[in-house]
C-alpha cells in the first residue's frame, strides 16, 4: 500500500488540489447565481400571481412568506444553502413542483443531444484538423478551413430553421419536432435517454423513431462544434509537427500512423481536450434556441420558460446546474491533463 502511494503520490496530490479548487468554485457559484438571480429586474410576485392577484396585499404577503421573499437577502441565501445541502433546490413558482424534479425530467433530453453531438464532433473535428494540418496550404486545407469558419460564424438558430424547413417540411427526409413522433410510446425508462433505453430493451421501433428525431438537432449543433475543433486541432497539430522529437521520429523512418498517434496527437492532446471540455459544457447549457426550434424538452427550454415567467427559483436551479456542469467538466479535463502530461501535475 505504501509503495503504491509513493508511486502515485504526485498524481494523488494533484487530484486533491484540483478537487479543493473545484469545491471552492462550486461554493462561489452558488453565491454568484443567487445574487445575479435576485438582481434580475421585475417582480416574481406579479409574474406568478398576475396583476389582479398582486393587488391583494394579504395574498402577496402569504406568497412572499411561503417562498421566503419577505426575508433579508442574506437570510434568503443562508436558507438557500441549507436547503441545497439537503438536495432541495426549492419549489418552482410556475410548475408548483420541486425544481430538482423538473430538472431531473428535463436533463436526459439535453444530455442525449449533447452526447451524440460531442461524439460526432470529436471524431469529425479532430480528423478534419489533422488532415488540414498535414495538408497545410493545399486545396484540402483551404476547404476544411472554410468549413470550420462557416460552422463557427453562422448562427445555430438560423441553420436550425433552414434545415427544419428543407429536410422536414419540404423533403420529408427526417421526422419533425419533439423527441418522438406523436402517438409513439417511449421505451421503458432506464437512463432517460430514449435511444439508449430503446437499445437496452430491444425496442427497435422506438430506437429508430428516437434516433430519427435526433438527426437534425445533432447536425445543427455539430456544425459549430466541428468548426471549433477543426481550427484548434489544426493549430495544435501544426505546433507539434515542428517539434524536434517529431522531426526525429520522421527521420527514423517510422510509419505515418506511428508518428501521428504516438507522437503528434499525444503532444497536441492537451489543448484539444480544453476545447472539447468547453464545447461539451456549452452543449449542455446552450441549447436553448435549438431545443425551442425543434420543440425538444431540456435544460435550455426549462431555463427559457423560467426566465420569461420570472420564476427565480427555477432560474437559480437551472443556473446552478449549468454552472456545476462547467465546473465538473473542467475538473475532469484537469485530471486528464495530469494523466496525459506528467509535467502538468508536477508544476501545478
Amino acid at each position: 500500500m505504501l509503495s503504491w502511494y509513493l508511486r502515485y503520490r504526485t498524481l494523488l496530490n494533484y487530484i486533491l488540489r484540483r478537487l479543493g479548487i473545484t469545491i471552492l468554485l462550486a461554493f462561489g457559484l452558488t453565491l454568484i447565481t443567487f445574487l445575479l438571480t435576485n438582481l434580475v429586474p421585475g417582480d416574481p410576485v406579479v409574474a406568478a400571481l398576475g396583476e389582479i392577484g398582486a393587488s391583494n396585499e394579504k395574498l402577496v404577503a402569504a406568497f412572499r412568506a411561503k417562498y421566503g421573499l419577505d426575508k433579508p437577502l442574506y437570510e434568503q441565501y443562508i436558507i438557500y444553502m441549507a436547503n441545497l445541502l439537503h438536495g432541495d433546490l426549492g419549489t418552482s413558482i410556475i410548475t408548483r413542483r420541486p425544481v430538482a424534479q423538473d430538472l431531473a425530467s428535463n436533463f436526459p433530453a439535453t444530455i442525449e443531444l449533447a452526447l451524440y453531438t460531442i461524439i460526432t464532433a470529436v471524431i469529425v473535428g479532430i480528423c478534419f484538423g489533422v488532415v488540414a494540418a498535414y495538408r497545410k496550404g493545399k486545396a484540402s486545407d483551404q476547404i476544411l478551413r472554410v468549413i470550420s469558419l462557416v460552422g463557427i460564424s453562422v448562427p445555430s438558430f438560423w441553420i436550425a430553421i433552414l434545415s427544419f424547413y428543407a429536410f422536414y417540411f419540404k423533403l420529408r427526409w427526417v421526422p419533425g419536432s419533439g423527441r418522438m413522433s406523436p402517438g409513439a410510446i417511449p421505451p421503458q425508462s432506464i437512463t432517460g435517454l430514449y435511444s439508449i433505453d430503446a437499445l437496452l430493451t430491444g425496442n427497435w421501433q422506438a430506437f429508430v423513431d428516437a434516433t430519427g428525431h435526433l438527426i437534425l438537432p445533432v447536425f445543427v449543433l455539430t456544425l459549430y462544434a466541428v468548426g471549433m475543433l477543426t481550427r484548434f486541432t489544426r493549430t495544435s497539430v501544426l505546433e507539434v509537427l515542428n517539434q524536434d522529437y517529431v522531426q526525429a521520429a520522421v527521420a527514423k523512418g517510422l510509419s505515418w500512423h506511428t508518428v501521428l498517434f504516438g507522437y503528434v496527437l499525444r503532444g497536441a492532446l492537451v489543448p484539444i481536450l480544453t476545447i472539447v471540455g468547453v464545447v461539451f459544457g456549452g452543449l449542455l447549457s446552450g441549447t436553448v434556441l435549438v431545443e425551442s426550434i425543434f420543440s425538444r424538452p431540456g435544460l435550455g427550454s426549462y431555463a427559457f420558460q423560467s426566465a420569461i415567467n420570472l420564476d427565480l427559483v427555477g432560474v437559480m436551479g437551472t443556473g446552478l446546474v449549468i454552472g456545476l456542469i462547467y465546473v465538473l467538466t473542467n475538473f475532469a479535463v484537469d485530471i486528464m491533463y495530469g494523466l496525459i502530461d506528467p509535467r502538468i501535475r508536477v508544476g501545478s
